[in-house]
């Protein structure tokens, strides 16, 4: 349950003030607990991916969480968490209050039947967390991850015809050297989102024709494009729910057989939130 704000820069247009003011009105004038629950629980999940603005804001959202309805603090209780068949036991040094606790197993630990994960709350409130599996892989076989964020690379050819630019998927036609190369990368994005760093690698016969790091603002959204040997980095402070797509020119300098790599981005307010695209591979004549 949400209370749609708008931005603005009068003080009843602030998102968190707005909405921390709306708990407490269900909670002071409608005694609606379960709506209130509802509210909290939406306004901690925006918390996992983006901040609460101000320190008033801040302040205003905790008052808000423990204001009335139930005390989720309250609780001692920790999720119950079952891995590959055995359940996990919570070390020692778990952070008070918000009950969190990291456990890393080594290689000779880790089977396949770990990939079946049983999460069990007994108590009121919301909880997340997140599974990580790290290995290496060479760049062409790596698949297309799908997560809260989705990414889709295509690499065109882009030639001059009588009609104008025309351009042409790489596996519909040859390479050669002083080809111009446009990278298309599609991002879908569910939620909003802060802090986001996205990296696109590119092949060592690639040239980039955008060699100045600099603040672009396209279709909406502000974003630093930040170029480098071997990648571009792009920096979205805010990064909105919704589609975007981005291009950029490459030439190609020398002939034979190159890895592209991949393109991954990932959420650095809450790197559960990452993604990949496919490996991709390509032949300069």
């Amino acid at each position: 349950m949400y209370w749609k704000a708008d931005w603005g820069y009068y003080w009843y247009q602030l998102p968190t003030e707005t909405y921390a003011l709306m708990i407490e009105v269900f909670s002071e004038v409608a005694n609606d607990n379960e709506s209130v629950d509802g509210l909290k629980t939406y306004l901690i999940k925006q918390k996992q991916t983006r901040d609460w603005g101000t320190t008033k804001g801040t302040a205003d959202a905790i008052y808000a969480l423990l204001l009335k309805g139930d005390n989720w603090l309250a609780s001692e209780s920790l999720v119950e968490i079952t891995l590959g068949g055995q359940k996990i036991e919570p070390p020692k040094d778990v952070e008070a209050g918000t009950g969190y606790f990291k456990i890393t197993y080594n290689e000779d630990k880790i089977s396949k039947d770990m990939g079946k994960v049983t999460l069990v709350k007994k108590d009121k409130g919301v909880s997340f967390g997140a599974l990580y599996w790290q290995y290496f892989e060479n760049l062409d076989k790596i698949t297309k991850a799908e997560t809260p964020l989705k990414l889709n690379k295509k690499l065109f050819i882009e030639n001059n015809t009588p009609s104008g630019k025309v351009i042409v998927p790489i596996d519909k036609q040859k390479i050669k050297i002083g080809d111009k190369i446009i990278v298309r990368i599609e991002l879908r994005v569910d939620r909003d989102m802060e802090y986001v760093h996205m990296k696109d690698q590119r092949g060592s016969s690639l040239e980039p024709v955008n060699v100045l790091s600099q603040y672009k603002y396209r279709d909406g959204l502000g974003y630093y494009e930040s170029t480098r040997d071997s990648a571009t980095n792009f920096f979205f402070d805010i990064l909105p729910k919704g589609t975007y797509v981005f291009e950029y020119p490459l030439f190609v300098t020398h002939s034979g057989d190159f890895s592209n790599g991949i393109t991954t981005i990932q959420c650095m307010y809450a790197p559960e939130f990452s993604s990949h695209s496919e490996g991709i591979r390509f032949k300069v004549e």
